[in-house]
C-alpha cells in the first residue's frame, strides 16, 4: 500500500515541476523504491518453506566450527542475561524493536544529508537483503532450538517475541538464522554513517553494529557466524557496486572524446 501511494505521488508531482516538486519528486521515487524492496523482502519470507530437514545438524554444525575457531559461547552470554532480569528485558526490546526505525532514520538522514552517497549504501543495502534472502533456502536452526547444548528462548520468557511458537507463526522465520539480517542492516547504519558524515559525533552511531551483533547471540536468536556472514555480504555489495560504478564512469569517460571529435569534425569541413 505505501508502494502504491508514494509511487502515485511520484507521477502526480512529475506533472507539475515546481521548485518544491524538485526535492519531493525524487523522494517521493525513492520511498516507492524502498517500499516496493521492503514489500517483496516480506512477501518472500512468507514463503511456505514448511521444510526443516537439516536444521538442526547444521545449527551444531556452527556450534563445532566455532568452538574450533575458539569463540565465546553464545550459550554463556545467554547465562549473563538471565542473571539480570533488566539486561535480559533490554536486550530482547532492543532485538524487536531497534532495527528497523534505525535503518528508516539512516535512510533519511542520508537522502537529505548526503544524497551523492546515498545510491552506493541503498544498493548495498539491497544487495546485502538480496543475499540474506538466497541463502535462507538453507535452513539452519537457531541457538534457543537447542535445548539439548542448554540454551533457552530469552524473548519466550522476558519478551517481546517475532516468533511464534512454531516455524508457522511469528512475524519471522524461524529456521532462517543464516545469516543475520539484524547485523547486516545494523552495519549499513553504523558504516554507512561513519563512510558518509564527517562530524566527529558519526562514531556515536558505530556501536551500534556492534550491540546489534551481541544482541542477536545473547536472546539466541543467531549464531556469531550469522552476523559474520551477513557483514561480507555487505562487504561484497558494497565493492561490486563501486566496481559497477566505476565501469559505467570508464565507459562515459571513453564516449566523451567520440561525442566532442564529431562538432569539431563538421567546423573543418564546413570551413
Amino acid at each position: 500500500m505505501a508502494c502504491a501511494i508514494s509511487l502515485a505521488l511520484w507521477l502526480l508531482l512529475r506533472t507539475w515541476p515546481t521548485k518544491v516538486t524538485s526535492w519531493a519528486t525524487p523522494a517521493a521515487a525513492e520511498f516507492a523504491l524502498i517500499a516496493g524492496l521492503y514489500s517483496i523482502w516480506r512477501l518472500a519470507r512468507m514463503l511456505p518453506i514448511a521444510s526443516t530437514d537439516g536444521a538442526i545438524d547444521r545449527a551444531h554444525d556452527i556450534a563445532r566450527f566455532e568452538q574450533d575457531l575458539h569463540l565465546p559461547s553464545e550459550l554463556s552470554l545467554e547465562h549473563v542475561m538471565l542473571q539480570h532480569d533488566w539486561l535480559a528485558q533490554a536486550t530482547t526490546w532492543y532485538y524487536a524493536s531497534v532495527h528497523i526505525p534505525a535503518l528508516i532514520g539512516f535512510l533519511i538522514w542520508m537522502f537529505v544529508r548526503h544524497r551523492d552517497k546515498y545510491p552506493h549504501w541503498r544498493n548495498g543495502l539491497v544487495l546485502v537483503t538480496l543475499g540474506c534472502l538466497i541463502i535462507r533456502f538453507i535452513r539452519v536452526a537457531p541457538p534457543r532450538f537447542l535445548y539439548d547444548l542448554g540454551y533457552t528462548n530469552l524473548a519466550g520468557n522476558y519478551g517481546p517475541s517475532v516468533y511464534g511458537s512454531d516455524v508457522s507463526k511469528g512475524i519471522s522465520d524461524q529456521f532462517a538464522a543464516m545469516p543475520s539480517i539484524h547485523v547486516g542492516w545494523a552495519a549499513v547504519v553504523s558504516f554507512g554513517i561513519v563512510a558518509a558524515s564527517t562530524s566527529k559525533w558519526r562514531w556515536v552511531f558505530l556501536p551500534h553494529v556492534f550491540i546489534t551483533t551481541v544482541v542477536v547471540a545473547a536472546t539466541a536468536n543467531h549464531w556469531w557466524m550469522d552476523g559474520v556472514v551477513a557483514v561480507i555480504l555487505l562487504a561484497g555489495a558494497l565493492v561490486l557496486d563501486s566496481a559497477v560504478r566505476r565501469a559505467f564512469a570508464r565507459r562515459a569517460a571513453s564516449a566523451l572524446p567520440e561525442a566532442v571529435a564529431v562538432p569539431a569534425a563538421v567546423g573543418v569541413d564546413a570551413s
